[in-house]
C-alpha cells in the first residue's frame, strides 16, 4: 500500500484487540463474591450462552443456504461477483463473534461488579465501565480489521482491466462492500431474536411478578427472573453490539466505495479518499481507549456526578478526534481539506445532539418524562396516552439533526456546489464514519448498561446489605440512561449509514452493467456516455429516478409500509412469546405454592428455554420480509423502484424507530421516577398503571424501535448485493 496513513487502521485494529484482552483479564481477575452470588451469575450465563447456541445453529442452517444462493448467481449465472460467498460468510460469522465474546465478557462481569459495590462505588463503576470496553473495543477491532484485510486482498489479487486503475479500485471497494450483507444478517437475527427474548422475559417477570403477585422487582422468588437477566445481555450487548457492528463497517465501507467512485479520473487522489474512512477510524480507535482510562468516579457520587465520570470519556475523546482528523486530512492532502474536515465535525455534531435529544425525552430528570408519571395519577390508559404524545413529538429534533448534517456534510465536501452529487455523497459517507469514529468507547457506555443492570439483580437476589443495593441502583440508574442515549446514537448512525449505502448502490449497478456487457449509457435526448465514467446524476437521469416514475412513488410507499409491518410483526411476536411465559409463572406459583413462601427454588431453566424457543421461532418472518423485499421489487421495478423502496424504509423507518425507542424508554424512567417516591411510590396507584405503561412500552424500546436501525441498512445491503439480478432480470 503506497499511502503510509493506511497502516494507522489495522495498528489500530490490532490494538483494539489486545487492550479489549487486558480488559477482560483485569475483570476476571476481580472477586466473584458469594457462593450464592457465583451461583446466581451461573445461572445467567448458563442461559446466555445456551440461547446463542440455538441461535447459531438457526444462524448456520440461514447462512449455509444462502451462501449456496450466492455461489449459485455468482458462479452459475455471472450474476454476483465472485468474492460475494466468501464475504457474506465472514461478515456474519464476525459479527457473531463480537456479540460472543462480548456475551461472555458481560456474564461474568456482573457478579464481580456486583462483588465489587460491596466496598466502593468506584471499584464497582470501574469493574462495569472497563468490562463494557471490552464490548466496544472487539467490535471496532473486528470490524476494522476485516475491513483492512478484505481490502488488501482484493487489492492483491483483483487485476487491472482494460478500462484503468481508477475503475480497478472502485471495483475492488464495491467487492469488499459485499461484507456487509453477513454482517447485516446477522444484526438481524441477534437484534430481532435478542429483542424478542429479552421482553417475554421482562414482561412475564412484570405482570405476573410484580402486578399480580406483588413481589419485588429482582426478586428470586420470581420464575422468570433469570431469564429477564439473560434477556438484558442477549438484546442489550449482542443486539446491541451486532447492531453497530453492522453501521460501523458498512460506514466505512460505503466512504471507501463511494471515494473511489468521486476520484475514479485521479488514482492518485483515489487511493487517499479510499484510505481516508479506514484512517479516521483508526484514529477513533486510538482516542476510544485512551477516553476508557478516564471513567472514573468518587465514593458518594450522584447521578449528576456518575452522568459527568462517563461523560469525560466520551467527550475527551470526540474533541481529540475533531483535531486528529484535520491533521489526517491534512497530511493526506485530500482536495477541499476543510469540507471535508467540516463533514466529519457535522457527523460528530449530529451524534452528540440525537443523543442528547434522547436523553431529554426519555430521563426522569426532565419534564416530558415526568409529565407522563403525572398522568399516572389517572390510570394507565392517560398514561400511555402522554407517552404516546411524548414519543411522538421527540422525533422532531433528531430528524431535524439528521437533516441538518445530511445538508451540510453534502455541502462542506462539495464545496457548496449541489451539482457535484459525487463529492456531496462521499462527505455524507465520511460524516456517518465522523459519527462512529469513537464507536469503541460510545458502545462501552451503552454496554455497561446491562452489566450493571445484572448486577442490581444479583445483589437483590444474594440478599447483600442496602448500602450495596444503593450503589448497584446507582449505577443501574446510570446504566438507563447510557442506553437510551446509545439507543438514539444508534438510530442516528443508521439513518447517515443508510444514505451512504443507498447512493453506494448506484456504484456497484455500474459494475454490474459493465459485467453484463452494457458499456454506454444512452441519456435523454440522445446524448450517450461510457458506463465506466458515468457520474450519479447521468445514472439518475439513464433510470428515471424522480418522483414523476410511478416506480419510484410505488417503491416510496412500499419501503413505509414495510417498516410498520415490520414494527407490527416484532410486537406481536413479543406479545405471543410473552403469553407463555405469564402462563408458566403462574403455572409455578400455582403447582408449588412453597415458590412464594420462599421455600422452594422454580425452575429458572423452564422460563429460559421458553423465550429462547419464542425467539427464535418469531424472528423467522420479520428477517425473511427484510430480505425477500429488495429482491422482488428489484425484480417488479427495477433499479428505480429500489431506489424508491430504500428512501421509502429509511425516512418512515428512521422517525418510526425515534418514536418507539423514546416512547418505550420514557415510560420506563417513568415507572422508575414513581418507584422513587413520587406520586404516592410503590404499590400506589399511579405506580400500577406505570407498570402497565412501562410493558406496553417493553416492545417498543427494546425490539421495534432498535430492530428498525437494522432493517433499512439491509434491504440496502440486500440491494447492493442483489444488484446483478435487478439489472440482468429486472421487469423495468
Amino acid at each position: 500500500m503506497n499511502e503510509p496513513v493506511f497502516w494507522i487502521a489495522p495498528i489500530a485494529a490490532l490494538l483494539a484487540l489486545a487492550f479489549a484482552l487486558v480488559f477482560y483479564r483485569g475483570m476476571v481477575a476481580q472477586d466473584e463474591g458469594t457462593p450464592k452470588m457465583i451461583e446466581i451469575g451461573d445461572h445467567v450465563r448458563r442461559g446466555a450462552m445456551a440461547y446463542l447456541r440455538q441461535q447459531y445453529k438457526v444462524m448456520g442452517i440461514a447462512f449455509a443456504g444462502l451462501a449456496v444462493v450466492f455461489a449459485i448467481l455468482a458462479w452459475g449465472l455471472n450474476a454476483q461477483s465472485d468474492w460475494l460467498p466468501f464475504t457474506f460468510l465472514a461478515g456474519g460469522l464476525f459479527s457473531a463473534l463480537a456479540g460472543f465474546f462480548g456475551m461472555q465478557t458481560a456474564t461474568r462481569a456482573s457478579t464481580r461488579t456486583a462483588a465489587a459495590a460491596r466496598t466502593s462505588l468506584p471499584n464497582a463503576l470501574k469493574v462495569a465501565f472497563r468490562s463494557g470496553a471490552v464490548m466496544g473495543l472487539v467490535v471496532v477491532g473486528l470490524g476494522l480489521g476485516n475491513i483492512v484485510l478484505w481490502f488488501a486482498l482484493a487489492n492483491a489479487l483483483i487485476p487491472e482491466g482494460n478500462d484503468g486503475e481508477g475503475v480497478r479500485m472502485v471495483l475492488i471497494t464495491t467487492t469488499v462492500l459485499t461484507f456487509g450483507v453477513g454482517a447485516s444478517l446477522q444484526a438481524m437475527f441477534a437484534r430481532v431474536g435478542g429483542g424478542i427474548f429479552t421482553k417475554a422475559a421482562d414482561v412475564g417477570a412484570d405482570l405476573v411478578g410484580k402486578v399480580e403477585s406483588g413481589i419485588p422487582e429482582d426478586d428470586p422468588r420470581n420464575p422468570a427472573v433469570i431469564a429477564d437477566n439473560v434477556g438484558d445481555n442477549v438484546g442489550d450487548v449482542a443486539g446491541m453490539g451486532a447492531d453497530l457492528f453492522e453501521s460501523y463497517v458498512g460506514a466505512i465501507l460505503a466512504a471507501s466505495a463511494l471515494g473511489a467512485a468521486a476520484f475514479v479520473a485521479e488514482p492518485a487522489l483515489q487511493i487517499k479518499a479510499v484510505v481516508a474512512p479506514m484512517a479516521i477510524a483508526g484514529l477513533g480507535i486510538l482516542l476510544s481507549i485512551a477516553g476508557v482510562y478516564l471513567v472514573s468516579t468518587k465514593e458518594g457520587a450522584t447521578q449528576k456526578d456518575l452522568l459527568a465520570s462517563l461523560s469525560r470519556g466520551v467527550n475527551v475523546s470526540s474533541a481529540l478526534i475533531v483535531v486528529a482528523v484535520a491533521g489526517l486530512l491534512w497530511l493526506l492532502d485530500v482536495p477541499n481539506v476543510w469540507g471535508m474536515w467540516g463533514a466529519v465535525v457535522a457527523g460528530l455534531v449530529t451524534g452528540i445532539v440525537v443523543g442528547r435529544a434522547t436523553e431529554y425525552s426519555t430521563s426522569a430528570s426532565y419534564r416530558p418524562t415526568q409529565l407522563i408519571a403525572n398522568q399516572a395519577e389517572g390510570g394507565p390508559a392517560t398514561l400511555v396516552i402522554a407517552g404516546v404524545g411524548v414519543g411522538m413529538l421527540s422525533t422532531s429534533v433528531p430528524v431535524l439533526a439528521v437533516s441538518a448534517g445530511t445538508m451540510l456534510s453534502f455541502l462542506f465536501a462539495s464545496g457548496f456546489d449541489l451539482s457535484q452529487m459525487n463529492l456531496g455523497l462521499y462527505g455524507v459517507a465520511i460524516a456517518a464514519v465522523g459519527m462512529l469514529s469513537t464507536l469503541g468507547i460510545t458502545l462501552a457506555s451503552d454496554a455497561y448498561g446491562p452489566i450493571a443492570d445484572n448486577a442490581g439483580g444479583n445483589a437483590e437476589m444474594s440478599g447483600l446489605g442496602s448500602e450495596v443495593r444503593a450503589r448497584t441502583d446507582a449505577l443501574d440508574s446510570l446504566g438507563n440512561t447510557t442506553a437510551a442515549t446509545g439507543k438514539g446514537f444508534a438510530i442516528g448512525s443508521a439513518a447517515l449509514t443508510a444514505l451512504a449505502l443507498i447512493a453506494s448502490y448506484l456504484e456497484v449497478i455500474r459494475i454490474e452493467l459493465v459485467r453484463t456487457g452494457e458499456t454506454v449509457l444512452e441519456l435523454d435526448h440522445g446524448a450517450t456516455i461510457t458506463t465506466a465514467e458515468a457520474t450519479l446524476n447521468d445514472f439518475i437521469d439513464y433510470f428515471n429516478v424522480n418522483l414523476l416514475n410511478p416506480a419510484v412513488l410505488v417503491g416510496v410507499l412500499l419501503g413505509a409500509m414495510v417498516a410498520f409491518t415490520f414494527s407490527g410483526l416484532t410486537v406481536q411476536a413479543v406479545g405471543r412469546a410473552a403469553i407463555l411465559m405469564v402462563e408458566e409463572v403462574r403455572r409455578q406459583f400455582r403447582e408449588d405454592p412453597g415458590i412464594l413462601q420462599g421455600k422452594s427454588q422454580p425452575d429458572y431453566e423452564r422460563c429460559v428455554a421458553i423465550s429462547t424457543v419464542g425467539a427464535q421461532r418469531e424472528m423467522i418472518l420479520p428477517a425473511v420480509l427484510s430480505v425477500a423485499t429488495p429482491v422482488v421489487v428489484g425484480l417488479l421495478l427495477g433499479v428505480a423502484g429500489v431506489i424508491g423502496l430504500l428512501m421509502g424504509g429509511l425516512s418512515a423507518g428512521f422517525a418510526l424507530a425515534i418514536f418507539l425507542s423514546n416512547s418505550g424508554g420514557a415510560w420506563d424512567n417513568a415507572k422508575k421516577y414513581i418507584e422513587e417516591g413520587h406520586h404516592g411510590g410503590k404499590n400506589s396507584r399511579a405506580h400500577r398503571a406505570a407498570v402497565i405503561g412501562d410493558t406496553v412500552g417493553d416492545p417498543f424500546k427494546d425490539t421495534s424501535g432498535p430492530s428498525l436501525n437494522i432493517l433499512i441498512k439491509l434491504m440496502s445491503i440486500v440491494s447492493i448485493v442483489m444488484a446483478g439480478v435487478t439489472v440482468s432480470y429486472g421487469l423495468l
